[in-house]
């Protein structure tokens, strides 16, 4: 299966949104990223349930929505409400875990789970037969443009086997730090899904920068 390429909003123009949403449509990318920051789970608050919907109106393509916050149960109903296709809730913010990802696909929606960068692929394993999205943060989350974490690409190969095991069908996505330096590798070494921000929209020419990641040169 072709991977897919999710650029991240975060990155964009926040005065140019809709432009930003219109050029993702109209290339080769295959979701929209949306990052969802409180200024809690992590140092950065970015935008929330008005914007997502605000968007949604020019998206065809599926909403790609990554909570970075705590206590995200509460807002899975509002999330789907705005417009939300894929909803990743952090490991690391949820206490009853199993019972987050059964209310995300009662919802409607697919069920993703981030992992911080020093969370285990083995925390996981009694659930990941039940998600869609495995989100493997490359970065510590909370800001964009940050260094790749080279680590990543071993816990791709725990995951990928994890999977296995569990027979599992959750995607790998990869968030942060992902560009052509390490965009073939990533996929080359089992990742299903590329999140990219400051590659696509630091770009000069940012349409040539998503058909690259997603051509992979």
């Amino acid at each position: 299966m072709p991977h897919i390429l999710a650029p991240s909003l975060l990155s964009a123009d926040f005065a140019e949104l809709r432009t930003a949403v219109e050029l993702i449509e109209e290339g080769p990318a295959g979701w929209h990223h949306l990052d969802v920051m409180d200024g809690v789970f992590v140092p950065n608050i970015s935008f929330g349930l008005p914007v997502i919907k605000a968007i949604r109106k020019y998206a065809k393509k599926p909403f790609d929505v990554h909570l970075m916050i705590v206590r995200p149960d509460p807002y899975i109903g509002a999330f789907r409400d705005a417009g939300a296709d894929n909803l990743t809730v952090h490991y690391e913010a949820c206490t009853h875990l199993h019972r987050s990802i059964q209310a995300i696909k009662a919802a409607g929606m697919k069920a993703g789970v981030a992992l911080n960068p020093h969370t285990p692929i083995a925390h996981l394993e009694d659930v990941l037969a039940d998600i869609d999205v495995v989100c493997l943060m490359s970065v510590n989350p909370g800001f964009g443009g940050q260094a790749f974490i080279e680590r990543t690409f071993a816990k791709i190969t725990a995951l990928k086997a994890l999977r296995e095991k569990t027979g599992s069908k959750a995607l790998i996505e990869i968030d942060g730090g992902v560009g052509m330096n390490n965009a073939k590798r990533l996929v080359d070494a089992g990742a299903d899904v590329l999140v990219a921000g400051n590659s696509v929209f630091g770009a000069k020419e940012p349409r040539r920068a998503m058909e690259e990641l997603a051509g992979l040169g």
